[in-house]
């Protein structure tokens, strides 16, 4: 019979951004016995996080030798982003996700999101434990030790009951080992047509985006550039492609993907089976932020957008006020 501890003893998790809204109490953003995803929580608030975003979160310092081997200790991760860092792995963790979705996803035209999104990311130092997917009893291996450093997704109906298992391997010196990876937690939203996790993962992913999906993509993404394409690089082990852009014009950015000043120029991601390759003509990239870095939903040449958004205009049907030149 394995043992519940109540606290954790070598944990940190950290939070990328709140999931807490005006409608949710602080209090209901905690993550279990570790701390809370709000401004005021202990441990790194006010730092930065790669992607721009505000960081909280909670360190627990003390030795994990003092662990038994046989436990499991108990958490919930409420916060839409953030990460885990185990130290000196024993015994193992078993982390319920349990997102507090934004009003918009959770409560849209009244209706529940009709799924949960979660990836997660190792850390290129994760060592001594081995991630598992725990769906309904089920286990499903996510994350061997020292894995290559993919993202993995997967997706449950709010009815399901999902959790993350985190099980140390035997090792007879584990003073070296960290077992740490990044999560991202996200309900369809429904206003997403390309949610990064999706486009990681689902077979439409290099489907070019139709009408209606390119008119939402200008409202509703992370980031929304016009620019050309000076460079395409493949990165097979990742099975990327890194697309380089010279921004023209920076319609928005959430966090400071482009740089502002002189010429603009930044890179957007995608997946490699995708096959893009350089070319001429300006574009209007939109997508969104996906662990700190972008990722590209749509790219329709400007000069259809315009024609796109023009014959909205005309009809009334454009969901959102755009600058066309």
């Amino acid at each position: 019979m394995m043992r519940l501890h109540p606290k954790s003893q070598a944990l940190r998790v950290w939070c990328y951004s709140s999931p807490c809204s005006s409608h949710t109490p602080p209090r209901r953003c905690c993550l279990g016995v570790l701390g809370c995803c709000r401004a005021g929580g202990t441990g790194a608030e006010g730092s930065r996080s790669p992607g721009g975003s505000r960081v909280t979160g909670t360190a627990v310092p003390r030795s994990g030798l003092s662990q038994e081997a046989g436990s499991v200790e108990q958490l919930s991760l409420h916060c839409a982003e953030g990460s885990l860092e185990w130290l000196y792995p024993t015994g193992a963790l078993r982390l319920r996700l349990a997102p507090r979705l934004p009003p918009t996803a959770a409560s849209a035209k009244g209706r529940s999101p009709r799924h949960i999104t979660a990836c997660v990311k190792p850390a290129g130092t994760f060592r001594g434990a081995q991630l598992y997917l725990e769906r309904e009893g089920v286990l499903e291996l996510l994350l061997p030790e020292a894995p290559r450093p993919r993202v993995r997704c997967f997706s449950w109906l709010p009815r399901e009951k999902v959790a993350l298992f985190l099980q140390a391997t035997p090792h007879r010196d584990i003073s070296r080992r960290i077992a740490a990876f990044r999560y991202e937690l996200r309900g369809d939203w429904l206003a997403r047509p390309a949610l990064p996790a999706a486009s990681l993962t689902g077979e439409g992913a290099c489907r070019p985006c139709n009408d209606t999906e390119i008119l939402m993509a200008i409202c509703t993404s992370d980031f929304v550039i016009r620019g050309s394409i000076r460079s395409v690089s493949n990165d097979v082990e990742l099975q990327e492609s890194v697309i380089g852009v010279s921004a023209a014009r920076i319609h928005r950015q959430k966090f400071p993907l482009f740089q502002v000043g002189g010429r603009p120029a930044g890179s957007i991601r995608t997946p490699l089976r995708c096959g893009v390759k350089p070319g001429p003509g300006t574009f209007l990239f939109t997508g969104w932020l996906h662990f700190g870095e972008a990722w590209l939903s749509c790219a329709p040449r400007y000069r259809d957008f315009q024609r796109i958004y023009e014959g909205a205009r005309r009809t009334r049907q454009n969901p959102c006020e755009f600058p066309v030149d």
